[in-house]
């Protein structure tokens, strides 16, 4: 039995090989460049030659590859994309076009198009996993599929795009009051939510069940299995990611508040201020969205102390640094002895929580039962 985990972020993409038998220390496991850093690499490639490009493909993630096509457009070049690529940029075509300057073509003409350097966008990228693992004699033969993205969904027009998100991240809570909540099976991906839509076009061909996520749900998910972090009943877990910081508060009956803000527009004392309005509960979603951030929601009134215990706050994420040095007496997480794989592991849980035929080995798996023998003993 095989899962592969694929936590994309903007830095990193985190890729974890389980296979039962094995401890999770003992597993499989890939840190490498995120698909939006590979596609901008290529992208300033073809700056540097004076290329026209052509972006084809699905909806990917953007941020470095976006300023690096800005920074193309500047230079005097052009860019071709179709729809779903250019989508990567910004859900409304028109504005790609005029504020970006992109050149959204249709299928048919991207195809006639001559004298361009073709870019294919995808977050998902299993071929490259593959080949990555086959070089060193693993061969992928996967029962399930993981891969968490972040995904701000395709708000319709006239609608805030942070509005939009939050009250996406709303409905899955009326759902269940759990992080596992945040996880989708392929056919159950809401439309909205385009980038996860796109994961489950490229991975139409793996042959096995998958599961896409949020990524700080996942990444908040896998902290719980450090198990100084699992000793306790109540915590306040921060994922402060390099674009989004995403806080939840966690309870005995599951999530009892979060909040969602842009890293960019944070430093340590205002999220200080947000987590402790969070444990609290004086969090308001109009006070946080008011300071351009997504908004906040406190489910369980009675407030949650940051100063009893070994810590106060729990923190994951590429920019946790950011509260190193902080009064709220972090904790950073190191779920099986690997901070970078935090996302992965709670990909893993959710898994166990959406695919009940496998939930029972990957339990075990991440209880630790089991996983005695050696990796050569396992085929």
């Amino acid at each position: 039995m095989q899962v592969l985990a694929v936590d994309i972020g903007t830095g990193t993409q985190d890729i974890y090989l389980f296979r039962p038998g094995v401890s999770l220390e003992n597993g499989y496991k890939l840190v490498l460049p995120s698909p939006t850093m590979i596609v901008r690499g290529r992208i300033r490639e073809a700056t540097r030659l004076g290329e026209d490009l052509l972006l084809t493909g699905v909806t990917m993630g953007g941020g470095p590859s976006q300023w690096a096509a800005q920074d193309h457009l500047q230079a005097g070049r052009r860019i071709f994309a179709t729809a779903d690529a250019a989508r990567s940029f910004n859900d409304d075509l028109e504005w790609v076009a005029r504020e970006m300057g992109v050149i959204v073509v249709g299928e048919d003409e991207a195809a006639a198009l001559k004298g361009v350097t073709r870019i294919l966008l995808q977050d998902l990228d299993l071929g490259a996993i593959e080949s990555a693992f086959g070089a060193f004699g693993v061969s992928l033969q996967l029962d399930a599929l993981a891969v968490a993205v972040f995904d701000h969904g395709a708000a319709p027009p006239g609608v805030s795009d942070r509005q939009f998100r939050f009250d996406y991240l709303l409905g899955r809570l009326r759902e269940e009051r759990t992080l596992a909540a945040f996880a989708h099976r392929a056919e159950e991906v809401p439309p909205v939510m385009t980038r996860m839509r796109a994961v489950v076009q490229s991975a139409k061909e793996v042959g096995c069940p998958l599961v896409v996520m949020d990524t700080a749900p996942a990444a908040a998910l896998g902290a719980t299995f450090d198990p100084i972090v699992a000793a306790r009943e109540r915590l306040l877990i921060a994922n402060v990611g390099n674009f989004h910081t995403l806080a939840f508060r966690l309870g005995p009956e599951g999530i009892e508040g979060l909040f969602e803000h842009h890293t960019g527009l944070l430093n340590q004392p205002a999220i200080e201020a947000l987590l402790s309005g969070l444990a609290d509960g004086s969090l308001s979603r109009q006070q946080v969205f008011a300071n351009k951030g997504h908004g906040a929601l406190i489910l369980q009134p009675e407030p949650f102390s940051l100063d009893d215990g070994p810590f106060g706050v729990v923190v994951t994420g590429p920019r946790g640094g950011m509260l190193r040095a902080s009064r709220l007496r972090p904790y950073f997480a190191v779920p099986f002895g690997d901070m970078m794989l935090t996302g992965c592991i709670g990909l893993l849980a959710a898994i166990g929580e959406k695919l009940p035929n496998l939930a029972g080995p990957i339990r075990a798996g991440l209880a630790g039962i089991g996983a005695e023998r050696a990796p050569w003993e396992v085929e």
